[in-house]
């Protein structure tokens, strides 16, 4: 039996009012005034970059290896001062082919994988073997580092498993697979996270941008630190804030979790990431159609119910239906839109209160009175209620001061941060 009034009551657990955003953004700032004194007292990793924000005078011709999953892309970029860079080539191929090739499986190895890059880089070269050229390197996995250029992978995620990899410094791996390539005009020099390079692509841009994250599928945040108190050269820290846990889930949030893959970890990403919203709200309509059936929705089919503004709500129905079986009146189908309206609220207020977290470790410390956010993800740019829910959040926390930011777009950073990481290496 549909019960509007339980709904409503869901809604309500999904709600997190104006003084809640308050606290939760202190407490964000919090725990990251622990993690610079100490990374083991914060849920945030504060994993250090080595590199600082780029004048937007960096220049020349760069080499520039996205390898963030399984479709790995190589770019050569001339980046060209004041913001401009041109992509003079890009090659792209998947890293696995069902029936031809896998070099991300256990029967792979170290060496496959890195002489296929190898191939790529050279393939981007067009038979330049001539031309000296530095390659940055985007690599988004688990990685300890210890300078710009040696980031040693820690763990595989995302379904990888190659042998020869975890413990090893990959661009040492990289420099090998070249060599043996007879690719002996490309040096890599550095190594950089998908969200430091978000960062780096839109401060080459955007002066005054001081904040980078990534809000799709996952969700972290990097920022550059000043280290005004300390005198340190500033320096962009990854905070891996998906995994801060200072929030109070609620009871969805806690039997997702309990489900999930890694419970106990990732309690933000768990509560704001598009690869768990569907799952959030499928829990929801489980509790709210009182089944102990599984439902599965993602975060597409939210947007598309949230989306949808037909007199008789067709396309949300037939989601619905198709999700769980049960054909819903159309006052009931308004009840279900608005609780996922809910949750991709939540997201956004949530996103935004760790953003102001920062804003005030950064307040007083850095020249500017303006500042961008950068943003890159999927969610960020198609989910409907996020960039205005963000928006509101700012306003909400920062009153008339939310005026002195903004969030923009930085989509595919990741390629240009490492170009540009390349070109900082030698500065």
């Amino acid at each position: 039996m549909f019960d509007e009034n339980k709904v409503r009551d869901i809604i309500g657990e999904f709600t997190v009012s104006a003084d809640e955003l308050k606290e939760i953004a202190a407490a964000f700032r919090h725990d990251l005034k622990r993690g610079l004194n100490n990374p083991d007292d914060s849920s945030l990793r504060m994993l250090k970059s080595y590199v600082g924000l780029p004048t937007g005078k960096e220049k020349g011709e760069y080499i520039a290896l996205d390898f963030g999953g399984t479709n790995v892309r190589v770019l050569k970029i001339r980046l060209e001062g004041a913001g401009k860079f041109t992509e003079i080539k890009k090659v792209a191929k998947p890293l696995i082919v069902d029936g031809v090739y896998d070099y991300i499986g256990a029967d792979s190895s170290a060496e496959e994988m890195f002489d296929f890059l190898a191939g790529l880089i050279d393939e981007v070269l067009d038979g330049d073997r001539e031309t000296k050229f530095l390659l940055g390197h985007t690599f988004s996995f688990p990685s300890e580092q210890t300078d710009l250029n040696n980031a040693k992978l820690i763990i595989w995620t995302k379904e990888f498993a190659t042998p020869g990899v975890e413990g090893k410094v990959v661009n040492d791996l990289l420099k090998d697979a070249l060599l043996r390539a007879g690719v002996t005009n490309v040096e890599p020099v550095a190594v950089i996270n998908d969200t430091v390079a978000v960062l780096l692509s839109a401060a080459y841009k955007n002066p005054d941008t001081y904040i980078g994250s990534i809000y799709a599928t996952g969700h972290n945040t990097c920022y550059l630190e000043p280290y005004a108190e300390t005198g340190d050269v500033p320096m962009i820290l990854n905070l891996e804030s998906g995994g801060y846990m200072k929030l109070a889930p609620n009871r969805f949030d806690v039997k997702y979790d309990e489900m999930s893959e890694k419970p106990g970890e990732q309690r933000l990403e768990k509560m704001v990431s598009g690869r768990y919203m569907g799952e959030l709200f499928g829990l929801a309509l489980n509790d709210i159609l009182n089944t102990d059936k599984k439902y599965s929705f993602t975060s597409v089919d939210m947007s598309n119910i949230i989306l949808d503004e037909s007199d008789e709500l067709t396309e949300a129905s037939q989601i619905i239906e198709r999700g769980t079986g049960e054909k819903l009146s159309v006052d009931e189908l308004k009840a279900i839109k608005d609780l996922a309206a809910a949750i991709v609220v939540r997201s956004a207020r949530l996103v935004t209160a760790s953003f102001v977290g920062i804003i005030w470790q950064l307040e007083g410390k850095i020249p500017a009175k303006f500042m961008h956010i950068a943003v890159d993800g999927s969610v960020y740019e198609k989910m409907p209620l996020v960039k205005e829910n963000i928006n509101r959040a700012l306003s909400e926390i920062l009153g008339e001061n939310a005026a002195n930011v903004d969030t923009v777009l930085d989509n595919g950073g990741s390629g240009l941060g490492a170009a540009i990481a390349a070109a900082m290496s030698k500065a």
